[in-house]
């Protein structure tokens, strides 16, 4: 395989890793939810197969190769895809391997924050997928153009429990948190996604912000973990997805934490 431009050197991933892409690729692979939502919002007809966890857009028919850290490594190489679409932080190398040495150019692509997935987003599409920016992408660029409020409220943003798990350092999902004015208790803490007690929890925090995703938190399953302490429950696409999704994610996000209140004081 060689690049449309003929190159001997073929370009190279978001890991400064060189992949050697039939551009624009024919046949995609996605298994990373944000990405597959853009390839199918973009070039449809070129993608073939995604996770199960690809939920957007909700029409997508494809085939599902099982999940994000478990994909179903020899179907994929079966369906001799030119490109699939990786995430250091949401796939497994061994699986990025084991595509790479069955012959498969994959893309990977790092995402721990709104720049990084601009720059990130608009390489995919130009250099990976062979076509212009979208209409998605320049709209998401505008939407996340002005500058963040001062950070004026700590945050908590839980994403399982049973053992808790929370937002930490270094994180796509905390710098969005920061560009809409949120400060994250637990960004001091060594991990990424630290493990807390319930005391630690709620030490310090002036909002908890609940998504539905990746656990399901809802009105009557979190809330209560949060006394006198203001909950937003927010659509969990819209915090941690960075595909077509940062479009309207910022005015989303912005109306549900204005709508945060106290689950015992249901009229606050």
């Amino acid at each position: 395989m060689s690049d449309s431009t003929g190159s001997a050197t073929p370009p190279r991933d978001d890991l400064a890793t060189p992949v050697a892409i039939r551009t624009p690729p024919r046949r995609v692979v996605s298994l990373v939810p944000s990405l597959t939502e853009a390839v199918a919002l973009t070039c449809p007809e070129a993608l073939v197969a995604a996770t199960k966890w690809c939920t957007h857009p909700a029409d997508l028919d494809v085939e599902r190769v099982r999940g994000t850290k478990n994909p179903n490594v020899p179907r994929i190489v079966e369906l001799a895809p030119d490109l699939v679409l990786c995430n250091k932080e949401e796939n497994r190398r061994v699986d990025v391997e084991r595509l790479r040495d069955a012959g498969i150019p994959v893309w990977v692509t790092k995402i721990e924050s709104i720049d990084e997935a601009m720059v990130s987003l608009a390489r995919l599409c130009t250099v990976a997928l062979g076509i212009g920016i979208p209409a998605w992408l320049s709209e998401a660029e505008s939407a996340w153009a002005p500058p963040p409020p001062e950070p004026s409220r700590a945050a908590v943003i839980p994403i399982w429990r049973n053992p808790w798990m929370v937002v930490g350092r270094n994180t796509f999902t905390g710098d969005l948190a920061h560009r809409l004015g949120l400060r994250l208790v637990h960004a001091d803490l060594p991990d990424r996604y630290p493990h807390v007690t319930e005391a630690e929890l709620i030490k310090g925090v002036d909002i908890a912000v609940l998504p539905d995703e990746p656990y399901v938190f809802t009105e009557s399953d979190g809330p209560e973990a949060f006394p006198d302490i203001p909950v937003a429950l927010v659509e969990g696409r819209a915090l941690t997805w960075y595909g077509p999704s940062l479009a309207t994610a910022r005015a989303i996000l912005a109306a549900q934490l204005a709508r945060a209140r106290r689950p015992d004081h249901p009229s606050s």
